[in-house]
């Protein structure tokens, strides 16, 4: 149950009953996803954590908190689908772009986009909320197809991380639609 309502306009208006239809997935709610505890962060590279907030299995997708502590080299890629991203905290960018987005900024990545995602000093550490759709393509540093990265890749590393730092690799379970 939502917080009582006190003073606001529709505290009289009742819920929908049976909102929810009886072969739906509840949804997923995450308290505190932009957290500072580093075990919900996967590590990407050694300043760079992904915390999944939701994975969709069926259409190669999820969105997670991408946090880089200090500058770093995320990795470079090529996205064959839409990417969504909003800026939290810190600064990032890419390499082939000329913007910096900062606390507030929204990207959208068309597909067929490739580049070099990187993370700038800071006073505070680069927090961004992606939505990935599809996979990644890593590239090479001529821009040449590399390997790919794709949900079934990053379940399988946040499984194996979650186990490694306490959480349980159970907790994947909770993100997955």
């Amino acid at each position: 149950m939502p917080e009582q309502a006190s003073t606001e306009f529709w505290r009289d208006v009742r819920p929908i009953q049976n909102s929810v239809k009886p072969d739906a997935l509840p949804e997923v709610y995450l308290a505190d996803v932009a957290t500072d505890d580093d075990r919900y962060y996967v590590p990407f590279t050694q300043t760079v954590g992904s915390r999944p907030l939701w994975i969709n299995v069926k259409d190669n997708s999820w969105s997670d908190v991408l946090r880089a502590t200090r500058a770093g080299l995320v990795n470079r890629h090529y996205h064959p689908h839409e990417v969504f991203a909003y800026t939290i905290s810190g600064k990032w960018g890419y390499l082939e772009r000329p913007w910096t987005a900062t606390a507030g900024d929204f990207v959208y990545e068309a597909p067929g986009e490739g580049h070099t995602l990187v993370a700038y000093d800071s006073p505070e550490p680069m927090k961004t909320l992606f939505i990935v759709k599809g996979p990644l393509i890593w590239l090479d540093q001529d821009g040449k197809p590399d390997g790919y990265f794709d949900v079934h890749d990053y379940i399988d590393m946040c499984r194996k991380h979650y186990a490694e730092v306490g959480i349980g690799a159970d907790y994947v379970d909770a993100l997955l639609r």
